[in-house]
């Protein structure tokens, strides 16, 4: 279940159990628009669901995601997702993390960024950078400028932990100017015209 109450999970046990993300923060997190948008037409954001080891089995080359355990997320008619939407993005449970940040939107990410990425920062063992293309435990990347505030993409890069105490993503201590490499780097992936299907 996803929480609405601001607590994150404090054990692991807890953390196993959630099925979508926390809401308590979705203000500080999402983009309004996007929320709205994405609740008439849900795609999954994590190809292996909430919990990566309950929704794989033992492929040829890799692990592959087992479909047969996964649910779709329930739509939404237009008038509901906009009183929904208007309602999470009141909701700012780590509005002081938000207040801190600062995206620099000049910092070109350049070739460098998605070196970081993909190699340097080895974000890509967890998160697909297109559709196919990355891990699967994490959320993929490739529409996270559109869905989520860059404040809060620096936040979370920067202590994951703050956010989530229990997360397993690492908190790599990076400098602030790769931190905004990384985030623009994020920003212009969304820009790209990916197509893909529901798994």
């Amino acid at each position: 279940m996803s929480r609405l109450t601001e607590r994150a999970p404090s054990t692991l046990a807890e953390l196993w159990k959630r099925k979508g993300p926390d809401l308590f923060y979705a203000g500080d997190k999402y983009r309004q628009e996007w929320i709205e948008s994405w609740l008439q037409n849900p795609k999954r954001i994590r190809p292996a669901g909430m919990f990566y080891i309950n929704h794989i089995k033992p492929g040829e080359k890799r692990d592959m995601v087992d479909a047969s355990t996964l649910t779709n997320h329930v739509k939404l008619n237009a008038s509901d997702a906009k009183k929904v939407a208007k309602i999470l993005a009141e909701m700012k449970g780590h509005e002081a993390l938000i207040k801190s940040e600062k995206h620099n939107a000049s910092i070109s990410p350049g070739p460098l960024g998605e070196m970081m990425f993909d190699k340097i920062y080895g974000c890509m063992a967890c998160h697909q950078i297109e559709p196919g293309y990355g891990g699967l435990s994490g959320s993929e990347i490739y529409t996270a400028g559109k869905r989520l505030t860059p404040e809060f993409m620096l936040s979370y890069i920067r202590s994951p932990q703050a956010w989530d105490p229990k997360i397993w993503m690492p908190n790599k201590h990076l400098p602030d100017g790769n931190v905004q490499k990384l985030v623009n780097y994020i920003i212009a992936l969304s820009k790209e015209n990916f197509t893909r299907a529901i798994i």
